[in-house]
């Protein structure tokens, strides 16, 4: 039996900010349970659902040396879906509303989890083979792990794995307080550990002393080693090329299932959806305030409301855009530039724009199905889960090629058989207009190949299956 320990600062169904949570949520499930041991583990933050917390065991407790300061830690733990699911507690370290507070508080916060967790393991008795950590809230257990991993402790032989999941958030922040709340040494913020451009980078030490570095699609993995897309990391990420990989995510089939999905007005499935899409998407017209007529094209977008996201030119476009016959539905925040620019487009077009600045699980769902299109412009996107949910539900992509996005449309106007979706190369307003009308075009005129697009979309296979035989053949490597 192989150990595996995931460790997050997020994960479904407990506590969520992004996609992270997704992949942590989902991911463990898939792994035959013959073979592997697959456990995670969580900070305990107060501002968890009620719900979840009530559904946890308390394990035991214990005190931790933080440098001199005895530090308690309690262990909580419950299984969901058959995965085992710890939770760090500790009430002054993990409150607040929110499961981010920003630096330096996140500093402490987090390097205080990733001691605990390794603290934790002869508590519980569960010695990992692997500990995969996730994003730069984790990126300390690989250097704690090289000062503890001596022979004759638990600490020793444990491989350790760095997943990549943004390259953007790379925990920033200046050396002489990174050292004094870390309690790391000068050996570990030289330049190819933890020093950053006069900065300390948590993620950068995370890269540079794990055994294997992940992230979550192959275009990225390639992209992340460019000076365009490495964030100033790619000197380093081309040194460890060689033990860098691409593993492109996958979805929930159970959470992202039209065929059962309560969120949706009308269920269906790949071999009968055309009248029930109709359905679902004048129910979401109606719930929206837009102009109820299954004959509109209407483009859905759920997503953070960023730069990184592609708004900045999407924003270009929408005069554009509305002189033509579609409809656009948003769901999500982000910086306050956009937001307003859709509430004022939703005010001045409220037949055909929807602005929906907020998040809502449900109407996500009911985005998915009952939209035409699904719209994607982003400057650089490490994975995507969007454009896989989209096609899921029948709803066709627009994306830019670029990360995961790249990896997982297959652009109809380059491959008419096998087409998925729509995609464009150059990151510009006129590129994005062109695509989208060359998709209007093929959507009013030509119903029967995007009908074909739609059900090759639906039939793809983008659940972790794929996915976990690799995450495998990478464990079994280490083990």
């Amino acid at each position: 039996m192989k150990k595996i320990l995931m460790v997050s600062s997020e994960c479904v169904p407990f506590i969520k900010t992004g996609g992270l949570a997704d992949v942590v949520g989902a991911l463990p499930k898939y792994f035959p349970k013959k073979k592997y041991d697959v456990r995670v583990v969580l900070p305990k933050y107060l501002c968890m659902k009620q719900q979840y917390v009530d559904k946890l065991e308390y394990v035991t407790n214990f005190n931790m040396d933080m440098y001199g300061e005895s530090k308690y830690v309690g262990i909580f733990k419950t299984v969901h879906d058959g995965i085992t699911f710890y939770f760090i507690d500790n009430e002054e370290q993990f409150q607040g509303s929110e499961p981010y507070g920003g630096m330096p508080w996140d500093l402490g916060k987090f390097t205080y989890f990733c001691r605990a967790v390794l603290s934790m393991l002869p508590v519980i008795g569960f010695k990992p083979d692997i500990i995969h950590c996730n994003d730069w809230q984790t990126a300390l257990i690989p250097a704690y792990l090289h000062e503890w991993r001596y022979p004759g402790t638990i600490y020793n032989n444990i491989r350790t794995i760095m997943t990549i999941h943004n390259l953007k958030f790379r925990g920033l922040w200046n050396i002489d307080d990174m050292k004094s709340i870390t309690g790391l040494n000068d050996w570990y913020f030289s330049y190819d550990k933890f020093e950053f451009y006069g900065l300390g980078s948590l993620l950068k030490g995370g890269i540079a002393l794990a055994d294997k570095v992940t992230t979550v699609s192959r275009t990225y993995a390639d992209e992340i080693c460019t000076y365009e897309y490495g964030e100033g990391l790619d000197p380093l990420l081309s040194y460890r090329r060689g033990d860098l990989s691409g593993i492109v995510n996958g979805i929930d089939y159970d959470v992202f299932n039209p065929k059962t999905d309560p969120a949706l007005t009308v269920n269906y499935s790949a071999s009968a959806f055309i009248n029930a899409k109709k359905k679902n998407k004048t129910a979401l017209q109606k719930e929206l305030g837009l102009k109820v007529d299954p004959k509109i094209m209407l483009i859905g977008i759920v997503s953070r409301l960023t730069d990184q996201k592609g708004m900045d030119i999407l924003s270009c476009i929408l005069n554009d855009l509305m002189q033509d016959e579609v409809q656009i539905a948003v769901l999500g925040t982000g910086e306050q530039r956009f937001e307003d620019t859709f509430r004022y487009f939703a005010s001045a077009y409220s037949q055909n724009v929807s602005a929906n600045i907020r998040y809502s699980e449900e109407l996500a769902h009911r985005i998915y199905a009952g939209s035409d299109a699904f719209l994607m412009p982003s400057l650089f996107e490490p994975c995507g889960l969007s454009q896989l949910i989209s096609m899921r539900y029948g709803t066709v992509p627009i994306v830019r090629k670029t990360g995961g996005l790249k990896d997982t449309v297959i652009p109809y106007f380059e491959n008419p058989e096998e087409g998925t979706g729509f995609a464009f190369d150059m990151y510009s307003s006129e590129a994005l207009l062109g695509t989208i009308r060359g998709v209007e075009g093929m959507f009013y005129d030509n119903k029967k190949t995007w009908n074909e697009i739609v059900k090759r979309a639906m039939k793809k296979d983008y659940s972790w299956k794929a996915a976990v035989k690799e995450y495998m053949a990478l464990y079994d490597s280490l083990i």
